[in-house]
C-alpha cells in the first residue's frame, strides 16, 4: 500500500495519467465526452422531470452553451462559471458546455443562504452564474459584492414537454414553488439564449490534462469553504478508475440509473460521468425527499443501478411501498458520501436482495480513494485502493504504520487535487512534505488489505453526507447579542446519520432554542442548523481556555 517517498511540487499534481489508466490516452474530459456522443449519439443520456435528452442532444445544447460563453459572453479560458441548480437536465448540459469552452465550473449547494452564495462567489471570482429562478431572488441582495457580470436564468420546464403526473406535479411544486419576482442586471434566460445558439460552434481552446475544469468547495478545520482545484486530469481519473472498478459488473448494469443526489456535490458530480462515459442513462431525481413521489416514480421503472448514502436507503427501507419496485433488472447499488451502516445494508438487502458497493472518498480527491469488490462487497470496510491509487496509514502523517494499527489515512493518486483555490497554507498544511494528502481520518488496514475508517476527522459533523465544521456555526451563534460562549458536536440521528447539537451559555434567562434555530437558518443551510441546543452555564475549557467539545461528546 505504501507508496515511495518523493518530494511532489504542487504544481505537478494533477498533470498527467499513467498510460495503462488512459490507454486511449484522452487529453481532456471533452475527449471522452465526445467519444460517448460518437458511440451512443441516439441513446437517451438523462431524464428528468418527464424529459430526456439523447447524447446527441446533450452534444447540441452543450456545444451551444460553450459558443455562448465565449462569443457572446466574451468568457476566457480559466474563467469560472457558477452553477446553482437542483438536479434539473439542464445540469449536464451547462456542465459540458462549459467544459468544452475551458471554463472552470464552480458548483454551488443551491440552499445556500445569499451570505454563503457572496463568500463562494467571491472567493472564485466567479463572472457568470446559471441560476434557477425560483433561487434568483437570493442573488439580487449579494449581487454588488461578486464579480458577477451576466445572470443566465432557467426554470423547470425549459428543456421539456408539458409535466404530468402525480409525481411530477409533487416535484414541481417543491422545486418551483410560486416563481418569485426578480430585479436583476445583465439577466438573461437560459433556453432562448441557448436556442439562438444551436448549431453554432465557436473556436473552441486545446484543452489538456493539467488545465483547470472545476473548482469543487469543501470546508476546512477553521469551518471556511476552500475550493479544491480538480484538473481535468484529476476529474478524468476518477472516471476512468470507476470505470476500471465497475467493469466486472454485468451488462446493462447502466441502462436505467437512479440518481437522486444532487449534481452539485462532488460524488453525484462524477458518478453522472461514469455513467455517461458508459453510454448509460440517468434519471435525475430533484426532490427524493418526498419519498411517497420518489417511491411512484421507482414502481414505475426498471432500474438497473441506485447511486445513494446510508440516509436514503434507511428511509427507502422503510417506506410501505417500497418493496413493490420492480427489481428484476436491478444489477448494482452504490454508496458513498457519508459511512454505511451493517443496518442500512442488511435492510437493503432483505428488501432489494441486492448488496451495496461501498466506496470512500473526499472532494480534494475527486472524490473517490477507494472501492469495495463490486462482485463481493465487505459490509464494514471501504475496500481497497482504486487502480493507480496509494494509501499509507501515517502517524502524524509521517512514520508509516502496520498492519491493523490505527493512523491517518494518506492518499497519493493521478486524482488527488493540485491545491485549494488561493490558499497557499491550507494546501501546505494538507499535504505531507513527500506529496501525500492528508484525509484526517483515521483507518487501519487488515491483512487482507482491506481498509477500515475507525473514526471521522476529530470535529467534523457529517449530515445526510454533507459536511458541517463547527468553527462556521459557531461563528453564526455566536453573533447573536445574547449569546456568551457556544461550542457544537455532532450526534447520532437514524434519519441524517448525524445531526448538529448546539451548546450555549446566555447571558439572557429568557433566550429560547427557537430563537437560535431560527437565528441560525438565516444564515446558514438547514443542514447546517442545530437540531438540538442545550443551554449551559459554562462549557468545558483547556488551561488556555479553549473549549473541549471531545468533553461535551464524552458527557
Amino acid at each position: 500500500m505504501q507508496g515511495c517517498i518523493l518530494k511532489t511540487d504542487q504544481n505537478e499534481r494533477g498533470s498527467s495519467l499513467p498510460s495503462d489508466l488512459n490507454p486511449e490516452g484522452y487529453q481532456n474530459l471533452i475527449e471522452l465526452f465526445d467519444r460517448g456522443v460518437e458511440q451512443f449519439s441516439a441513446r437517451p443520456a438523462v431524464t428528468s422531470l418527464g424529459c430526456t435528452l439523447s447524447f446527441a442532444d446533450l452534444d447540441r445544447y452543450s456545444r451551444a452553451f460553450a459558443t455562448y460563453l465565449l462569443e457572446d459572453a466574451k468568457l476566457q479560458p480559466g474563467d469560472r462559471v457558477a452553477l446553482q441548480l437542483p438536479n434539473l437536465i439542464q445540469y449536464p448540459v451547462l456542465v459540458f458546455g462549459a467544459l468544452r469552452a475551458g471554463i472552470i465550473l464552480v458548483n454551488t449547494n443551491p440552499l445556500y443562504t445569499p451570505e454563503e452564495m457572496a463568500r463562494q462567489f467571491k472567493d472564485s471570482g466567479a463572472k457568470l452564474v446559471v441560476i434557477y429562478a425560483g433561487m434568483a431572488h437570493k442573488l439580487e441582495s449579494i449581487l454588488d459584492q461578486t464579480d458577477i457580470e451576466r445572470v443566465l436564468v432557467t426554470q423547470v420546464g425549459d428543456f421539456g414537454p408539458k409535466l404530468r403526473g402525480t409525481f411530477l406535479n409533487f416535484a414541481v411544486r417543491w422545486i418551483k414553488r410560486a416563481e418569485p419576482k426578480f430585479n436583476l442586471p445583465r439577466v438573461a434566460w437560459l433556453k432562448p439564449t441557448l436556442d439562438s445558439y444551436v448549431g453554432r460552434n465557436a473556436r473552441y481552446p486545446q484543452l489538456g490534462l493539467g488545465d483547470v475544469a472545476v473548482l469543487q468547495y469543501t470546508g476546512g478545520t477553521t469551518g471556511v469553504a476552500k475550493g479544491a482545484v480538480l484538473t481535468h486530469a484529476n476529474l478524468l481519473a476518477n472516471i476512468l478508475q470507476g470505470r476500471a472498478v465497475m467493469s466486472v459488473m454485468p451488462k446493462g448494469w447502466v441502462e436505467q440509473v437512479i440518481s437522486p443526489l444532487p449534481l452539485y456535490h462532488i460524488y453525484a458530480f462524477v458518478v453522472s460521468q461514469i455513467i455517461a462515459a458508459e453510454g448509460g442513462h440517468s434519471l435525475l431525481i430533484p426532490n427524493p425527499r418526498d419519498l411517497d413521489g420518489f417511491v411512484k416514480t421507482l414502481k414505475s421503472t426498471r432500474m438497473s443501478c441506485f447511486i445513494g448514502l446510508n440516509t436514503l436507503f434507511v428511509a427507502l427501507c422503510r417506506h410501505p411501498e417500497f418493496s413493490k419496485v420492480d427489481f428484476s433488472n436491478f444489477k448494482a447499488t452504490v454508496s458513498g458520501g457519508m459511512a454505511l451502516t451493517s443496518a442500512a445494508a442488511d435492510a437493503w438487502r432483505k428488501v432489494t436482495g441486492q448488496e451495496i458497493i461501498e466506496a470512500y472518498g473526499l472532494t480534494e480527491a475527486s472524490p473517490a480513494v477507494t472501492a469495495n469488490d463490486p462482485l463481493n462487497p465487505q459490509i464494514g470496510s471501504i475496500g481497497k485502493p482504486l487502480p493507480s491509487t496509494e494509501v499509507d496509514i501515517r502517524e502524524q502523517g509521517y512514520r508509516s504504520l502496520g498492519t491493523n494499527e490505527p493512523g491517518e489515512l494518506c492518499v497519493k493518486g493521478p486524482q488527488v487535487m493540485r491545491a485549494y483555490w488561493n490558499r497557499p497554507e491550507e494546501t501546505a498544511a494538507t499535504f505531507t512534505e513527500d506529496g501525500w494528502l492528508r484525509t484526517g481520518d483515521i483507518a487501519t488496514i487488515d491483512q487482507g488489505g482491506l481498509i477500515h475508517i475507525v473514526d471521522r476527522a476529530k470535529d467534523l459533523i457529517i449530515v445526510s453526507g454533507f459536511n458541517v465544521y463547527p468553527n462556521e456555526v459557531e461563528e453564526v451563534v455566536a453573533s447573536h447579542p445574547d449569546v456568551v460562549e457556544c461550542a457544537v458536536i455532532g450526534e447520532a440521528n437514524e434519519e441524517s446519520g448525524e445531526q448538529v447539537h448546539l451548546f450555549v451559555v446566555s447571558a439572557q434567562p429568557e433566550l429560547t432554542e427557537k430563537e437560535l434555530i431560527e437565528h441560525c437558518r438565516a444564515n446558514l443551510a438547514p443542514y447546517k442548523c442545530p437540531k438540538r441546543v442545550s443551554f449551559r452555564d459554562e462549557l468545558p475549557k483547556t488551561p488556555v481556555g479553549k473549549v473541549l467539545r471531545r468533553a461535551l461528546r464524552e458527557e
